[in-house]
């Protein structure tokens, strides 16, 4: 893939892609070792995997990696906004030096060492602050890492800022009230998807060589297909999350993203395995990806819902486009049988509503509740059961919706997240991109050198 020279038509982009799907399924991925061939000028254009390999071979320095990286940032991000809460360049580049110095004594932590980071700005990472994308947390630092993104660092990746997000994560896009808007990678105009919009833009753009996400009904897969990266939801229990509610917090996981395969199966290595700390993880070991073999599509299954009898809206061309290319893949091997689950899709979608509800009221801090909880556990039952929940369509659910957030930013006002959290703009010195820098000022610039193309 090139980078754009001009913005790239969505109808363009859509028509010519389903030529290259079967390619793309069937074609091994890069493997570390072309990373021992000659360097790009660029090394931004490398994948996770090649600059991994180019920085242990000691053909590339740490420092040369973060400085075009950061430089790529300082093109790209005022177009995109995609990178938040990044840490100046001084501190950067001290940790690069760092790493650097680590490789000279011989020690080397991890496939990861040395590459430049942003973590998803609803994880918490030590030193950066984590804001949820909201003004009610907007600054509040945390005190230790995530398990996920721990396993990130010990790897050896440098963390330079976080990627943004909706408020809370809940949306299929990514602008908040705290930074602004994400922008899409291919035209700025058009939607990032989310809740992990910034991490597939940053990917897209080449602005970060890999990227953590997460995905409760498809934070990590809409914004990578928004942006032409990979995007995977692992199995539940795959990746270890901090723990909250052992039973009834099961919706989300946390999951990888990468430009291609190899990167996203490299960091789903790297975040996955079974912690103590949360109990209910799964307990068997990942290979790693050198056991990993391309297969053939002979004798494949494919489910294919579409949309789901006219119940999911899609804009016109995407079906035809999707069948297309699933009819390619039939001409190698696979079978697509149509498949529509016999279910109510209505009571699916109030069900889940419930369930989403009652994951939130239980999150740390003041945003959970007790009363909050006893509310919607009610409405879970009722819902499941297909009985009415309380008086109107949503009964005590409505309840909960707003009295959680209403609580929670009283309780933040009155500091009960210290003093940056009832403070916009609390953020740490030696961070830029701090609340208040988003939002409709935005600066619009040329987008010729940062999107990918087709």
């Amino acid at each position: 893939m090139g980078f754009l020279r001009s913005l790239l038509s969505r109808r363009r982009f859509m028509r010519d892609s389903a030529a290259g799907v079967s390619a793309a399924l069937l074609m091994p991925t890069l493997t570390p070792a072309t990373a021992h061939a000659e360097l790009p000028s660029d090394l931004t254009s490398l994948s996770a995997a090649q600059l991994s390999a180019a920085v242990r071979a000691r053909q590339v320095s740490c420092v040369e990696t973060m400085q075009a990286f950061l430089e790529r940032i300082d093109n790209c991000n005022p177009v995109y906004n995609a990178v938040v809460s990044r840490l100046d360049d001084d501190t950067c580049l001290a940790e690069a030096r760092r790493a650097d110095e680590e490789l000279s004594r011989g020690e080397y932590r991890g496939w990861l060492h040395g590459v430049p980071h942003a973590v998803k700005d609803l994880a918490n990472a030590e030193g950066l602050p984590t804001s949820l994308g909201s003004p009610i947390f907007a600054g509040t630092m945390p005190e230790s890492d995530d398990l996920h993104i721990a396993r990130i660092r010990d790897a050896g990746a440098i963390f330079i800022g976080k990627t943004n997000v909706p408020e809370f994560g809940m949306g299929s896009q990514s602008y908040n009230s705290v930074f602004g808007v994400t922008r899409n990678a291919y035209d700025p105009a058009l939607a990032a998807g989310g809740s992990s919009g910034g991490a597939a833009v940053g990917i897209a753009t080449r602005m970060l060589p890999i990227a953590d996400g997460s995905d409760m009904m498809g934070s990590l897969r809409n914004p990578a297909a928004f942006n032409n990266v990979i995007g995977f939801r692992p199995s539940q229990g795959r990746v270890p999350r901090t723990p909250d509610d052992l039973f009834y917090n099961q919706l989300s996981t946390n999951g990888p993203m990468g430009m291609n395969v190899e990167d996203t199966i490299r960091l789903l290595d790297t975040m996955a395995g079974f912690d103590p700390r949360a109990p209910m993880m799964m307990r068997d070991d990942l290979p790693g990806f050198d056991a990993y073999r391309v297969r053939g599509l002979d004798g494949l299954r494919i489910g294919w819902m579409g949309d789901y009898d006219g119940y999911l809206a899609t804009e016109p061309g995407v079906l035809d486009l999707c069948e297309e290319s699933l009819s390619i893949l039939e001409t190698h091997g696979a079978r697509v049988d149509r498949v529509v689950p016999d279910y109510d899709m209505d009571r699916l979608w109030q069900c889940w509503l419930t369930l989403r509800h009652s994951g939130l009221s239980k999150s740390p801090g003041p945003v959970g509740s007790g009363e909050a909880e006893r509310w919607v556990r009610r409405g879970c039952v009722a819902v499941a059961e297909g009985s009415p929940v309380g008086p109107g369509r949503w009964g005590g659910v409505e309840r909960v919706c707003s009295g959680v957030w209403v609580g929670a930013w009283a309780l933040s006002r009155r500091g009960a997240h210290g003093d940056a959290a009832a403070r916009p703009g609390g953020a740490p010195s030696g961070v830029r991109g701090v609340p208040g820098q988003g939002g409709a000022g935005v600066r619009m610039a040329s987008s010729a050198s940062c999107g990918r193309a087709a």
